[in-house]
């Protein structure tokens, strides 16, 4: 029992002529005939009662055709939706990023929103150190680092950089300077974020190297709470700049430049160098490729 066979069964019964069903499929019609006596001997059973002449069904008929039109539409269903897939009108992204490497994000997921609004995007928060191994393993797609990928069996594409800056609240004293000195950062009341990362132990050794404080008075898990902390008053906060874009744009919080902590890294998108891609990944590295340095130099000339 194939799927031609029962689609030629189909045609017969909407027909109700083996010669009008010929014509319809664009067959002849002794193999439209083989076709319904293919079917008649793998169901054990008699489909159209020949004695009529008008292609009636016989009961096994009418019971079959029930099932060949349902699997037949299952067909043509999974046919459009690997169709879809192609043209990248459905589909899924998986990508990998740090909580910080989710800002990076976001308007590169704009611009792949405004060209597949249909495909899903899925942005799991992965510590950095995990995103190449979880690319190669296939768990994720594609993941955003500021280091190079030390596997060869990675590649990437640049996101441009991104540095640290203290973010104060308008009013704060230091708001009105261009610059301050790790000195005077460190006098301040400073909230961190409360996981270890590389980052944070760098400027911690840079201030242990000058044997000099950093008044670290609260600690909390994310950066939106780092930054809300912030804006109402209870310390100063040294972040990268692309998280609080929109909190820098609005007035809500200023960045000061701290030149010994700045720290400037580059951003890149890491992404198997072997085995194909999914259409809507393979169309997610055209959108990152076309917009991701434009994106960048957005952000840090904002």
């Amino acid at each position: 029992m194939t799927l031609d066979d029962l689609r030629t069964f189909a045609a017969v019964a909407t027909e109700r002529s083996f010669s009008r069903a010929a014509r319809t499929l664009h067959r002849t019609q002794p193999a439209v005939s083989q076709s319904i006596r293919r079917l008649e001997e793998a169901c054990g059973e008699q489909l159209i009662d020949r004695s009529l002449r008008d292609g009636t069904l016989s009961e096994a008929g009418i019971l079959l055709l029930e099932y060949a039109q349902r699997t037949l539409r299952l067909v043509d269903e999974a046919a459009a939706a690997v169709a879809e897939l192609r043209d990248v009108k459905k589909g899924r992204v998986v990508v990998g990023a740090n909580e910080a490497g989710v800002h990076t994000l976001l308007p590169l997921l704009a611009a792949f929103h405004a060209e597949h609004p249909h495909v899903l995007v899925d942005v799991r928060r992965i510590h950095a150190r995990q995103i190449g191994q979880e690319v190669l393993l296939r768990t994720i797609d594609c993941g955003v680092l500021s280091f190079s990928p030390p596997d060869k069996e990675l590649m990437s594409v640049s996101l441009g950089t991104d540095e640290l800056v203290l973010l104060v609240p308008p009013r704060h004293p230091l708001a009105k300077k261009k610059q301050v000195t790790m000195e005077e950062m460190g006098r301040q009341s400073v909230i961190a974020h409360s996981d270890p990362s590389p980052q944070r132990d760098k400027v911690l050794r840079l201030y242990e190297q000058r044997h000099a404080p950093l008044n670290i008075r609260i600690s909390l898990p994310s950066l939106d709470g780092i930054k809300r902390a912030v804006e109402v008053g209870l310390g100063v906060a040294l972040l990268p700049r692309r998280c609080a874009l929109g909190e820098i744009s609005r007035g809500q919080l200023v960045a000061v430049k701290v030149p010994e902590l700045r720290s400037p890294r580059p951003l890149r998108l890491v992404y198997r160098r072997e085995g194909q891609q999914s259409h809507a990944a393979q169309a997610f590295l055209d959108v990152v490729r076309k917009y991701g340095s434009r994106a960048s130099t957005r952000s840090t000339s904002s």
